[in-house]
């Protein structure tokens, strides 16, 4: 079993930055690929970025350029840099990990309980 927890979130106005960080616990030995979904009022969740073991990341198009995935396996935390913050990425943020690399959600076997990002001015 794998354990994450996510912090980070909060409100901040348009333009702004926040960083999120969620650290895993558990059988860390297991964890390939880690990820950042979404979930904003009324809509599916949504992939945000993956990062594998090694590091390579993967980004939706919607935040291409203004976000940020990093990952500190010596921490097994995984973070989330999001700058140039915009009203559509009020969200909850779910962070989540896969046992494969994978971008796939229905291969992330192991979910956080989800932080919440407000902007608004």
């Amino acid at each position: 079993q794998v354990q994450l927890v996510e912090s980070g979130g909060g409100l901040v106005q348009p333009g702004g930055s926040l960083r999120l960080s969620c650290a895993a616990s558990g059988s860390i030995f297991s964890i390939n690929s880690m990820a950042w979904y979404r979930q904003a009022p009324g809509k599916q969740r949504e992939l945000v970025a993956t990062i594998t073991r090694t590091g390579s990341a993967n980004y939706a198009d919607f935040v291409k350029g203004r976000f940020t995935i990093s990952r500190d396996n010596a921490k097994n935390t995984v973070y989330l840099q999001m700058n140039s913050l915009k009203l559509e990425d009020t969200a909850v943020y779910y962070c989540a990990a896969a046992g494969v690399e994978t971008m796939y959600e229905d291969e992330y076997d192991y979910w956080g309980q989800g932080t919440q990002v407000t902007v608004s001015s």
